[in-house]
């Protein structure tokens, strides 16, 4: 039984549509270009409950089977038929459909050539080609022979020899080569791809011919603005024009390139004080060797003030806080940004989930930062930077709460100073970092080995993001590491050297379905600390400064089956238990003994050696909403440089996004999978306590933004 909707009048509803002698080719892809469709059900599960009919239509399904041979052919398959196998009535008012495909033989890539048209009279000795009958000469002796090599690559990349002769390539292939051209700085190369196909060899040789022009020069560049409201042309008015063309960054004589144009429009974009910028090429005058550029600005406003609030649960706290930002991006003038925040809020100890207990203390807690960015420092696209923060916190990290336990807190200064720099899809920041940690209570005594700790560093912030979409990335790949290096010579408390790299990759499963995959490891190697981790109860002095410069995991955008910082060992701290002797607490935490006790020694450790996989396969839903099925993995380790297979702790579950101006709203259920959390062979360790909701092993996670 289901909820129907009424049967359309003199037309029967499509059951099903099947497909049948499809191998080569996307069996979703090609669906997704049918009209002809089956019917909506419930979560595409359930026969019975239909929300509206598909109506057949024998003259759309003619034109579908139309559809079906173009689609082979735009890939190659010209040999390629469709043909209605089957129209069967299940019973009345219903049809099921099937589409039978015999796909043939695919034409492949032979021969590609990059040439251009013989001139009037040119010698025969200049290595004259014939395509079509066309007297045709390689372009090699008339650009340089860097061009001409990345022409090539750029041909035989999109159409390579004995793969698939597909229209999409065929035309990237000249899209590539004129835009190898074009950066070569032949500003009026134009290339127009002819093919010719054998149909009984199955083989396509392919010309690109190019007409090249004489090389170019930038020519002079005008700035102007457009109203955001009217879109009228004007002057500079709200913009400062000496940053804009610092930014931009091209100067008349300069050689020409599209890759320059694309980075001075990147680089104005950067400034973030444009909503869009547009540089429109004068390609008018060949005649001149110059192009002069017209940069159209649409200013966006230079001050804004944001506020806000939320709350935030889970197993391990709940909070509510207030949030309050300004931001200034023209301060005195030459595009400086200037951006400023706060956000107090409160911690409900001891509530969380599931018990939602009531709450016995309201923890203070705040965030404040201050962002200086000047841009143009010490060259054209360099930015400099100036980030200073003053942090108040609870620490607060189990599941369980141990009513005899100090509450513990931190009052946090940290400043940063450097430079960092787009270069085309590549990013870096370098910076010297400095942090001040001051412990405290909330509520109890303060144990008396807690000190303050100074790490004082070096980082080197870098990326490269090839992906087609940076808050919605349907393909592509992203690479990334963050390396520091503290202590020594920089001062401080702490002296080690920490490195993390990660890369995502994006691939399209359909039009509209993304699987998507994220893989890092982090290593960290102190150099005068952390030689007591492995011990039953840790020095209170590792523990503390493993806090703030070890890997931990879990969480909304690391492993979703568990809370923050709720993977890896776990174990006893001393300072969490002030007054006991270090003895008192390594018999507590002998795992299998009579006196072990889950709730004091349950508090996370961190590691030296961390590792982390997720897959996600992302899909639309309705309107803004869409879905992820996801697997996390991940596991740290006390162990210096090693990685530990054996405990991949895996969680799988499904989430919601709907999205936003600043991106997908996320809302993930982890389920942490019975036997996949340690092998059989791995060593016993305390894993601590990850918690449950409803007594199931589930967390919770939310978040803006996708997980990666």
């Amino acid at each position: 039984m289901g909820c129907t909707h009424a049967l359309p009048v003199g037309r029967p509803a499509v059951d099903a549509v099947e497909l049948e002698g499809v191998h080569a080719l996307s069996r979703s892809d090609l669906e997704d270009r049918l009209a002809t469709a089956s019917s909506p059900r419930l979560l595409g599960l359930w026969s019975g409950v239909v929300f509206d009919y598909e109506a057949f239509d024998r003259w759309v399904f003619a034109r579908d089977l139309e559809r079906v041979e173009r689609f082979y052919r735009a890939r190659g398959f010209y040999d390629a038929h469709a043909r209605a196998g089957r129209v069967e009535t299940p019973r009345a008012g219903h049809v099921r459909v099937t589409i039978v495909v015999e796909e043939g033989t695919p034409v492949t890539v032979g021969d590609v050539r990059i040439v251009r048209r013989c001139a009037e009279g040119e010698a025969e000795s200049r290595l004259e080609c014939t395509v079509g009958g066309a007297g045709l000469v390689p372009i090699d002796l008339d650009v340089p022979f860097e061009a001409a090599v990345a022409a090539r690559q750029a041909a035989t990349s999109a159409l390579r020899t004995g793969h698939a002769f597909e229209e999409a390539k065929f035309a990237s292939a000249e899209k590539d080569v004129a835009r190898v051209l074009h950066d070569a700085g032949f500003a009026w190369a134009e290339v127009h791809a002819d093919a010719r196909v054998d149909v009984g060899t199955h083989r396509a040789t392919v010309a690109l011919v190019t007409k090249l022009g004489p090389r170019a020069t930038f020519g002079e560049v005008t700035l102007v603005e457009r109203d955001p409201d009217t879109h009228a042309e004007r002057p500079l008015t709200v913009l400062p024009e000496a940053p804009l063309r610092t930014a931009i960054d091209l100067r008349p004589g300069q050689p020409y390139s599209t890759a320059a144009l694309e980075d001075a429009e990147r680089a104005l974009l950067d400034l973030g004080v444009c909503s869009s910028v547009d540089l429109r090429q004068d390609l008018a005058h060949p005649e001149s060797g110059r192009v002069p550029i017209r940069a159209e600005l649409v200013p966006t406003k230079l001050r804004t003030v944001r506020l806000g609030g939320g709350t935030e649960l889970d197993v391990i706290r709940t909070d509510v806080h207030v949030q309050a930002s300004w931001e200034d991006r023209n301060l005195l003038g030459g595009l400086r940004k200037l951006s400023a925040s706060i956000k107090p809020g409160l911690v409900l100890y001891p509530t969380k989930l599931p018990d939602l207990a009531r709450p016995e203390r309201a923890l203070p807690e705040q965030k404040s930062r201050l962002e200086l960015r000047q841009p143009g420092f010490l060259e054209a696209r360099t930015s400099g930077v100036v980030r200073g923060e003053f942090n108040i916190y609870p620490v607060l990290l189990q599941t369980r709460t141990d009513a005899t336990a100090p509450i513990l807190g931190y009052r946090e200064l940290r400043g940063t100073v450097g430079v960092d720099r787009t270069l085309g899809p590549a990013w870096l920041g370098a910076y010297y970092g400095v942090q001040a940690s001051y412990p405290f209570t909330y509520a109890g005594e303060l144990d008396a080995s807690l000190m303050r700790v100074v790490v004082s560093y070096l980082e080197l912030q870098t990326h490269l993001d090839l992906r087609d979409d940076r808050l919605h990335p349907h393909r592509g790949v992203y690479l990334g590491n963050d390396l520091q290096l503290a202590g020594g010579p920089l001062g401080g408390d702490a002296g080690d050297v920490r490195v993390q790299p990660e890369v995502r990759a994006y691939a399209p499963i359909s039009r509209r379905v993304t699987f998507a995959v994220r893989g890092t490891v982090g290593f960290l190697f102190p150099r005068d600390y952390g030689g007591t981790l492995g011990d039953a109860v840790p020095a209170g002095r590792d523990v503390q400064l493993v806090y703030f410069r070890a890997f931990f995991s879990g969480g909304p955008n690391s492993n979703r089956g568990y809370p923050l910082r709720g993977v890896g060992p776990h174990g006893a701290v001393p300072f969490y238990n002030p007054g006991l002797q270090a003895q008192q607490i390594a018999a507590q935490c002998e795992p299998g003994s009579a006196t072990f006790d889950a709730v004091r020694c349950a508090v996370p450790l961190g590691g030296l050696s961390l590792w982390e996989t997720s897959a996600e396969v992302r899909h639309p839903l309705a309107g803004k909403l869409s879905g992820a099925a996801f697997c996390d993995a991940s596991d740290v380790s006390t162990a210096l440089a090693l990685l530990r297979i054996d405990r991949p702790h895996v969680s799988c579950g499904y989430g919601l996004r709907y999205d936003t101006p600043v991106g997908p709203a996320r809302f993930d259920v982890g389920w942490r999978v019975p036997g996949l959390q340690a092998l059989a062979s791995a060593p016993e360790r305390n894993e601590g306590d990850a918690g449950t909701i409803f007594g199931a092993p589930i967390a919770v996670a939310i978040g803006i933004g996708e997980a990666f």
